[in-house]
């Protein structure tokens, strides 16, 4: 399976998403290989960075399933390489 690295950053300005957003990130747990979340208060809203290894539709399902939720804005950036096979541990 070929896949690749990349981070999706997610933009969360209505907090009612918070639980159907974690519901997604639970779906897709194992392609993460790690998350950060920041609430800036001063503004209202929170910011999730995920970075991820999976094949490149699965990176643009979980992209666009968390972009399409209301008050939720996600774009994602890809490595150019792409990697075959299993990560190592």
């Amino acid at each position: 399976m070929e896949t690749r690295v990349a981070v999706i950053g997610v933009i969360i300005e209505d907090p009612e998403a918070a639980g159907r957003i974690n519901e997604i990130l639970h779906e897709y747990g194992e392609y993460i290989i790690g998350r950060m979340g920041i609430p800036y208060r001063r503004r209202g809203i929170h910011i999730i960075s995920l970075a991820v290894d999976a094949p490149q539709d699965v990176i643009s399902a979980l992209s666009g399933k968390l972009g399409r939720l209301e008050g939720v804005a996600a774009k994602t950036a890809y490595s150019n390489y792409s990697f075959s096979g299993e990560a190592d541990a």
